[in-house]
């Protein structure tokens, strides 16, 4: 018997815990483990520990597989990072960083940064085609007008992927940043300015005392 110690972190943005069933399979190079169950409740910023028993030794951990069941209502997760310690305490880590919506397996490789000509491995090789094939149908690309730059082949960012999307968190935060600035200007005197400027110098001193409150802001 083998025993392997899990632990898998929720990332700690809002909305990043879930109540739908997490369950997952370590798959090692000379084997892989039964399906388990983590837990049905995760909250932001948290972790949950557990043990894995299998009945031989599954050799180097090289990648798992994260699986999440939907109970009564979908309840999206953020998956920030597992942790594996093998029978012989060796440390493998998974890291993971993105969202899992609806019944979905996600496959994480263990993070070493192998290159393709590391993988060898079946199983890997696999991993990193079926990875490959998901990135190409997500990036698919269109041209917007003859003579433009071509653009994603969506007619709207929610047609993609979560992790795809460009974050809530990061929209709120650059929401607040220009109420932010444009309150700095008002008051600065840029905004709603009736008259000519009286000198280049006076505009110097305005645009230096704004730029100086957005740097401070973003420390």
């Amino acid at each position: 018997m083998a025993i392997y110690k899990v632990t898998v972190a929720t990332g700690d943005m809002v909305e990043a815990g879930t109540n739908n069933s997490i369950s997952i399979t370590l798959v090692g190079s000379y084997g892989e483990s039964r399906q388990t169950t983590i837990s049905f409740l995760f909250l932001p910023g948290k972790e949950k520990s557990l043990s894995v028993h299998c009945g031989q030794d599954l050799g180097p951990i090289v990648l798992i597989r994260l699986h999440k069941w939907r109970l009564f209502l979908e309840d999206a997760w953020f998956c920030k990072d597992v942790r594996v310690t093998a029978p012989n305490g060796t440390l493998y880590r998974f890291p993971c960083y993105q969202w899992l919506e609806g019944v979905t397996t996600v496959e994480v490789r263990e993070g070493s940064g192998k290159k393709l000509v590391d993988d060898k491995l079946q199983i890997l090789k696999e991993h990193r085609h079926q990875e490959l094939a998901a990135r190409q149908e997500a990036y698919r690309w269109k041209n917007f007008a003859q003579g433009w730059p071509r653009c994603l082949n969506v007619d709207s960012i929610f047609e993609l992927d979560s992790n795809i999307q460009f974050s809530r968190i990061r929209a709120n935060n650059f929401t607040g940043f220009l109420i932010f600035q444009g309150a700095s200007h008002f008051l600065s005197g840029f905004l709603l300015r009736r008259t000519s400027w009286n000198s280049l110098d006076e505009m110097r001193t305005i645009f230096s005392r704004t730029q100086g409150r957005d740097v401070g802001g973003c420390l």
